[in-house]
């Protein structure tokens, strides 16, 4: 941590400065542009070529185009990570649900005492990336946590990229059961992505509390040899080794399916196995937010060549 976040822990109205601050630069660089003209300017400088938003090629450029035309109120319910529990639960029982063992609205209700008494991982509902792995609460400093939450609450994660399903969710911290495998290790991540209803690859994060590795299969278990990550990452940096199919594979493909019938171009759906159990993730609409580079190149050229516009 910085010298700027020690301080702005023991002096809030500083970290109130500066998320002040980030919303003006926001506000004033990027948010008054329209949706098109902003997807068009992030890609070019994330994928670094034009796009056609009316005539998409590759995978990536169709995903700007589903942000832009498929906008439904039911995409708002999934990307909820706290009320997507309630449009699976009429095809899945409660045992396809990671637990959870704390709720609020309210950050201020983000306590030692009121947070469970055993590993969980505390997050909040309505965004990307804002959360913590708990496996002895005694550990960490919640009031600093506390704070965290507060401003993460107040983030619209719509305007990192356009995804509309982000932009009116009703905040919330949620804590769910962390789950462990006999090792002790938290589970693989398996991400699988269905396009046009169907599964057409599995990837797999790995170590997700080390390096986090990912390698990438078909629905058959045989590896393809591509990557997709943020800019400037390189395969050797990515891929880690080479991972078995887990005991779960055609639970998930299956689920994942079933799941894919209401996002019948794209759509990317995250399961746990943990010695054997399935557990659902989250549903996951633009997998990053289209601004990841899958390399080789000519994947991303032939996936995108399967979904007609």
């Amino acid at each position: 941590m910085d010298l700027f976040g020690i301080y702005k822990y023991r002096f809030p109205y500083l970290y109130e400065l500066e998320f002040q601050v980030n919303q003006l630069k926001n506000s004033l660089l990027y948010n008054w542009r329209s949706d098109k003209n902003f997807l068009e300017r992030k890609f070019r400088i994330k994928q670094g070529y034009n796009f056609d938003i009316n005539n998409p090629k590759t995978l990536n450029e169709v995903i700007q185009w589903l942000k832009i035309n498929e906008r439904y109120d039911f995409h708002t319910i999934c990307a909820d990570k706290y009320r997507v529990r309630d449009y699976l639960s009429k095809h899945f029982s409660e045992e396809f649900f990671i637990p959870i063992l704390f709720h609020t609205e309210n950050y201020k209700d983000i306590e030692l005492k009121k947070l469970p008494n055993e590993p969980f991982i505390i997050k909040t509902n309505h965004d990307s990336g804002h959360y913590l792995i708990v496996r002895r609460k005694e550990e960490f400093d919640w009031k600093k946590v506390k704070l965290d939450f507060k401003y993460w609450m107040k983030k619209n994660y719509f305007y990192n990229e356009r995804e509309w399903q982000y932009k009116n969710i009703k905040p919330c911290v949620i804590a769910e059961k962390l789950l462990i495998c006999k090792n002790g290790r938290i589970p693989n991540d398996y991400k699988i992505h269905c396009i046009n209803g169907i599964v057409e690859f599995i990837y797999v994060a790995s170590d997700r509390e080390g390096e986090n590795k990912r390698c990438i299969y078909d629905r058959n278990w045989n590896p393809l040899f591509f990557t997709w990550a943020a800019k400037g990452k390189n395969a050797s940096s990515v891929r880690g080794e080479e991972q078995l199919p887990p005991p779960t594979l055609t639970k998930m493909i299956s689920f994942a399916e079933i799941i894919a019938i209401d996002f019948p171009k794209y759509v990317r759906v995250d399961f746990y196995d943990v010695d054997g159990k399935l557990y659902f993730g989250e549903i996951t609409q633009h997998h990053g937010g289209g601004f990841d580079q899958i390399r080789p190149f000519e994947f991303d050229k032939y996936y995108g060549s399967l979904i007609k516009i």
